[in-house]
């Protein structure tokens, strides 16, 4: 098999898409939180290039046109988020305020969780970016010194555990306000806890959209800050 993906330059997104699209029927099917279509597709592609003893290099050699599209992916989700402009400018200042706190949040865990676990310095940066979108959390991450793959998987499984269980957490702590819950998805998993906003409502999903752009200006510039304390 490994032959096969250096043979065809299409091999691994070929590989992406239809894991993605078995997660996709067995969400719709089973309709549970766990069967997250993007962790289930990484699931199967990890299962398939074990078996296959394919190595990471020649799967993402075929992949990569995926990564590609990862920021004008991103930048789409200005989209609703003009449509809500007026309701940002009534609220921007509890908005950028919010948004400054959960970046802050995210960063001070990561922190206080290397400390505990006496990380060096290249896994603690390495983990820094876990919130923000992967487009700007792996220019981050070398920026630092982290270690560019793995930030992209932090990033990731972060993301999946928003998608999953955001809404729960919400709800747990009685937090129903629509622009709250938009900036708590957005700050804390990035564009897959923005595609779940997006399912719970219009105004989630524009808020959530802001949150990413926001709190990755925040961790850009705060990041470096908090690099230097280990």
């Amino acid at each position: 098999m490994n032959t096969f993906f250096q043979n065809s330059m299409f091999a691994g997104v070929t590989l992406s898409l239809i894991a993605y699209l078995i997660g996709v029927i067995l969400k719709k099917k089973l309709k549970l939180g766990i069967f997250n279509p993007l962790l289930i597709s990484i699931v199967i592609s990890i299962g398939v290039l074990f078996i296959g003893k394919v190595d990471y290099d020649t799967y993402n050699e075929g992949a990569k046109i995926l990564s590609w599209l990862l920021t004008p992916a991103t930048v789409c989700l200005a989209i609703p988020l003009y449509e809500q402009w007026e309701l940002l400018k009534q609220n921007y200042k509890a908005v950028l305020s919010g948004l400054l706190a959960g970046t802050i949040t995210s960063l001070t865990t990561v922190f206080i969780l290397a400390k505990l676990f006496g990380l060096s310095h290249e896994e603690y940066v390495t983990l820094l970016p876990k919130s923000i979108t992967t487009a700007i959390g792996m220019g981050v991450s070398e920026e630092l010194g982290g270690y560019v793959t793995i930030t992209v998987a932090v990033i990731i499984i972060t993301g999946v555990f928003g998608n999953m269980f955001g809404e729960q957490i919400c709800k747990l702590f009685g937090i129903t306000e629509p622009i709250s819950k938009g900036l708590a998805f957005g700050a804390s998993s990035h564009a897959i806890g923005t595609a779940k906003a997006l399912e719970i409502g219009e105004v989630e999903g524009a808020m959530s959209g802001l949150a990413i752009a926001v709190s990755g200006i925040f961790t850009v510039v705060l990041a470096s800050l908090f690099a230097g304390f280990i």
